[in-house]
């Protein structure tokens, strides 16, 4: 049930998991780039809380409240800091730190405000609809 409401979710949980344990491949494109890394991590924690609030407004047809955006934002930045850990103690290839996390959270609340956009632009057209 949870894997057909939250289809979008699932996926890019597991992408992220997958994402943060593999080795990172020497000459990564984009290597030149400052602070890389941590762009990527704003980047797909934003795409995560928004994929979140998605798979909820679509499951549920209706705008969400800001319990829900707070459970979004702990959600993703949860999973950032389990994945810190994980890299921090069970991979050879990867280190957890702790500037990663404050990126993921970070992108999370970037996402949660790309959210709120969203919502109101929803909630708007559903209205308009109405």
């Amino acid at each position: 049930m949870i894997l057909k409401n939250y289809l979008g979710t699932t996926l890019v949980t597991i992408a992220i998991i997958i994402l943060s344990t593999m080795p990172i491949p020497e000459n990564a494109p984009l290597d030149d780039v400052p602070l890389i890394d941590k762009w990527v991590h704003m980047l797909m924690y934003a795409g995560f809380a928004f994929t979140i609030w998605f798979d909820h407004v679509i499951r549920n047809k209706k705008t969400i409240s800001w319990k829900h955006y707070l459970c979004i934002f702990l959600y993703a930045t949860l999973l950032g800091g389990l994945m810190e850990l994980v890299q921090a103690n069970l991979t050879t290839c990867r280190s957890g730190e702790w500037i990663d996390f404050e990126a993921d959270a970070i992108g999370a609340a970037i996402g949660i405000g790309l959210s709120i956009l969203a919502n109101k632009i929803w909630a708007e057209k559903i209205s308009v609809q109405s």
